[in-house]
């Protein structure tokens, strides 16, 4: 079997078969540094294994998404929130004939650069980080695929950086609106569709399971949701899933860009700032974030006194010249919530003398 044409009939079909809006991976702009195509993938295919394989992708399971380290084993991580935006975006892709390969490892690198302990870590770095720029986690998202994540060739030989295309860069770098409203027409999207839809479906789906997640954790009742919310998306949140991607796919099809009606994009905003008041402003749902900010800079302030204490692989960077405060904040941001309190504990936290 001459397996050099197997990739090659997949982009056939790809030519054939999708949209003339979707990103081929033909037609990809390429990478960073040239290497030889696969035989049996495409580019875009490789690169969501190379992300599934990486250190960052598997320390996802233990960093916060909403709730800080909850007990409940059915609260979303930072790693089931990014499958669940996965599985949203997947559908949407597929319906519209766009890349599915190219929008799945969008979405699965996403948020690779969140710290540990959600969005109070990530306000924690950025003021320590005030001097030099600030922390957001999509420019960190970028610095681990480029740089951070070490991948080893087929070779055995190793490099920095998993060295993605540039279609799947774009689509990470330009992912987040943070908690600003979807606009009509917005500014600094992804180029592609693939990178649009991702960042649609990461509003939809941490909308969706943070409302369920608060439900669960007794913060709100579902009658309380806004009944102009309700009135368009569903009188359940079990029909907003349904509503929200066929408003996209209906709006979208056969359109240069990834639309909602008027109606749908102003009822997700108003659930959004409903959740941003009565979740993610909770003093219940937020009462240790004071804490864990406190902790993240306490290790922030260590480690830029003591740069040679952090691990091997970032003392490497130190040797190759990056500046202290930047390798400080990466050590810190690629830290699960476990590890971070470990490392505070060991070095904080008095230990019993023994003889």
């Amino acid at each position: 079997m001459d397996l050099s044409r197997i990739r090659e009939r997949i982009e056939e079909e790809e030519a054939r078969r999708l949209s003339r809006w979707a990103a081929l991976a033909r037609n990809s702009r390429g990478r960073e540094r040239p290497e030889p195509e696969d035989d049996l993938r495409t580019c875009f295919q490789r690169d969501r294994d190379r992300i599934v394989h990486s250190k960052a992708f598997r320390r996802l399971k233990h960093k916060t998404q909403v709730f800080l380290s909850p007990e409940g084993d059915h609260y979303r991580t930072r790693l089931t929130h990014t499958v669940e935006v996965a599985q949203i975006a997947r559908t949407i892709a597929r319906a519209l004939r766009l890349n599915e390969d190219l929008t799945e490892a969008i979405v699965l690198a996403h948020d690779l650069g969140h710290p540990p302990f959600g969005h109070a870590g990530e306000e924690a770095l950025d003021q320590a980080m005030t001097a030099w720029g600030g922390f957001r986690h999509y420019d960190q998202s970028l610095r681990v695929v480029q740089l951070l994540e070490r991948r080893r060739r087929s070779d055995g030989t190793w490099e920095w950086g998993l060295n993605l295309t540039w279609e799947v860069r774009d689509g990470i770098g330009a992912h987040s609106k943070g908690m600003a409203d979807l606009g009509e027409e917005e500014a600094g999207l992804p180029q592609t569709l693939e990178g649009q839809v991702a960042r649609l479906a990461d509003r939809i789906a941490y909308v969706h399971h943070d409302m369920d997640d608060a439900v669960r954790a007794g913060l709100l009742k579902e009658e309380e949701i806004p009944a102009d919310v309700r009135e368009v998306l569903g009188p359940t949140r079990g029909r907003w899933l349904d509503t929200l991607v066929r408003d996209v796919v209906i709006h979208s099809e056969d359109q240069p860009r990834i639309r909602m009606s008027e109606p749908v994009r102003q009822a997700l905003n108003r659930l959004k700032d409903f959740l941003f008041e009565r979740v993610y402003l909770n003093p219940q749902a937020k009462g240790e974030e004071p804490r864990a900010k406190r902790l993240l800079r306490m290790l922030f302030d260590y480690y830029l006194e003591h740069p040679d204490e952090v691990t091997e692989e970032y003392r490497e960077l130190l040797d190759r010249g990056e500046p202290p405060h930047r390798v400080v904040c990466d050590f810190l941001a690629g830290m699960t919530d476990r590890y971070a309190v470990r490392k505070a504990e060991q070095l904080f936290v008095p230990k019993s003398w023994e003889l």
